[in-house]
């Protein structure tokens, strides 16, 4: 079973889009866009790396750049467990 997105994110994960830049294997002068998104690890981010060698070993289209953007939503200083519950009405 997969951690969902919380878990993620309190091991300090962030959420990164990547666009990726691909030439059409039968029209080469034709440039085609891809967007990817993954929970990564910065600064390293082994999952957009993992990704980029499948595209180049799977995919026909040579990629012809990559851009990438990371944000980590949550760090561990922003988290807190909250006891009590507050009764409105």
């Amino acid at each position: 079973m997969e951690p969902r997105e919380t878990e993620l994110m309190l091991k300090g994960y962030g959420l990164t889009t990547a666009e990726f830049f691909y030439r059409m294997p039968d029209y080469t002068h034709v440039l085609n866009v891809f967007l990817w998104q993954d929970y990564d690890l910065a600064p390293d981010h082994p999952k957009l790396f993992k990704f980029i060698e499948f595209w180049q070993d799977e995919i026909e289209g040579p990629l012809h750049s990559v851009r990438f953007a990371h944000r980590k939503m949550l760090s561990s200083g922003e988290w807190r467990n909250v006891v009590g519950e507050f009764h409105y009405h």
